[in-house]
């Protein structure tokens, strides 16, 4: 089965040629390879007749280099249309003319990036995004991975795997380490990549999978205005887009109607509260808002490439917000964010490297932990098996909602529920 490029762990081929691209990088002494250093998106594909190698834009101000596939088109040609008309337009006075001239220039651009996919179709980008009404992003078609699969398939090559992985200096705003493999993007490569991977037989998304790890559920306390309850990995907190079973269809069916209050990612296991009417849902989510409802999180972060120098206690505060051209992540944005601020204590440092950290999040941001944990400006340490930011090694993301503190919405006394496994400091 090809790589589901948006969420996946790396074929042992993919890791290996990896590494080798990452040794050539190191210690080459062309100017374009060492440009590679200020941070780079790169991409592997193993085909069967061996690895082929991208690199995501432009590459020391090259977008041709020997020793990774060529762009799908090339729009940095000297004399070339997109150059001349660059030219015209910024030396255009501001206005609607020039607008619709750099609208004009961007459609010709999405018009010339034609692809393949491995039914033999051909398509631009302009045409794939008009299949769902959408307008292309600027840079769609110039990342790693579509340029790798259009290379294969120009070339009769037969797509195995792919992986991408960040390289050099990690990024200001997403979180970017050396050497981890991340996702594909969603906006600029969801639509792209999807339509290029026709004909392939690609892994399912997990996201799409039906719960069967075999965990069950467990209600640790419930009465007539609300439920406490254990979510195991991989179950999904509320219903979503697909049929997959929830936390709540599993309550729903045994306590009748019962209301979500906050939600956990799929991936994340632990306590969570729910309301068994309007007005405990009401109570408890005033609550989340008022932010009187206290949580612990215990984490494995993975072991990293310089040592840990952080204070085994101390608080992250770093602004978030939504990163449009890929979601679910988040990106550090100092501008716009919303602040995010979590508590955390070292646990345990483990003879090979991980550590075992317990956060007590004071907000309650999309991802807030996994980013805290994983961006340079955070702990610098992504959570063991987060495939969204960074440690795609397996099948589980190590973090669990192991405590939870709030008040009882009818009789007013203050709760606290703590999984069997969890340690106090």
């Amino acid at each position: 089965m090809f790589t589901y490029p948006f969420r996946y762990i790396p074929h042992p081929l993919v890791r290996k040629a990896a590494s080798e691209l990452c040794r050539t990088l190191s210690t080459s002494d062309r100017p374009e390879l060492q440009a590679a250093s200020e941070g780079k998106m790169f991409g592997v594909l193993i085909t069967d007749r061996g690895a082929l190698y991208s690199f995501s834009g432009l590459l020391g101000g090259k977008s041709i280099i020997e020793g990774f596939v060529p762009p799908i088109f090339d729009l940095y040609q000297p004399e070339g249309h997109y150059r001349t008309k660059e030219k015209e337009i910024s030396a255009m006075p501001g206005g609607p003319l020039k607008a619709r001239a750099s609208a004009d220039l961007q459609d010709w651009i999405f018009e010339q990036y034609v692809v393949h996919n491995a039914l033999g179709e051909t398509a631009s980008v302009k045409e794939i995004f008009a299949i769902s009404g959408i307008v292309p992003p600027g840079g769609t078609g110039d990342c790693a991975a579509p340029k790798l699969l259009e290379y294969a398939y120009r070339n009769n090559l037969k797509p195995i795997a792919m992986g991408e992985f960040w390289y050099g200096r990690p990024h200001s705003t997403e979180v970017r380490e050396q050497g981890r493999f991340y996702p594909a993007c969603t906006g600029k490569c969801g639509p792209l990549l999807s339509w290029m991977m026709k004909g392939l037989q690609v892994e399912e998304n997990p996201l799409d999978k039906e719960y069967a790890s075999g965990a069950e559920p467990s209600v640790l306390f419930a009465d007539d205005a609300v439920i406490v309850a254990d979510k195991p990995s991989g179950m999904l907190s509320v219903p979503g887009r697909t049929r997959a079973g929830s936390l709540m269809g599993w309550l729903q069916q045994r306590y009748g109607e019962v209301h979500s209050c906050h939600r956990l990612d799929m991936d994340t296991a632990g306590i969570m509260v729910f309301a068994r009417n309007i007005e405990a849902k009401t109570n408890i989510e005033l609550q989340f808002a008022g932010r009187t409802i206290e949580k612990t999180y215990r984490a494995r972060l993975c072991s990293g490439h310089s040592p840990f120098r952080h204070a085994s206690k101390g608080t992250i505060a770093l602004p978030l917000a939504p990163d449009w051209y890929d979601r679910p992540r988040q990106l550090v944005d100092l501008e716009k964010g919303k602040m995010a601020i979590t508590e955390y204590e070292v646990l345990e440092m483990l003879p090979n490297g991980e550590i075992e950290v317990l956060f007590r999040p004071k907000t309650g941001r999309t991802h807030q932990i996994r980013v805290h944990a994983a961006h340079s400006s955070g702990l610098g340490r992504p959570i063991k098996g987060d495939r969204l930011y960074g440690d795609a090694i397996e099948d589980r993301l190590w973090l669990t909602a192991e405590s939870i503190s709030f008040v009882h919405p009818v009789t007013g006394e203050r709760l606290v529920f703590q999984r069997n496994n969890y340690r106090p400091i």
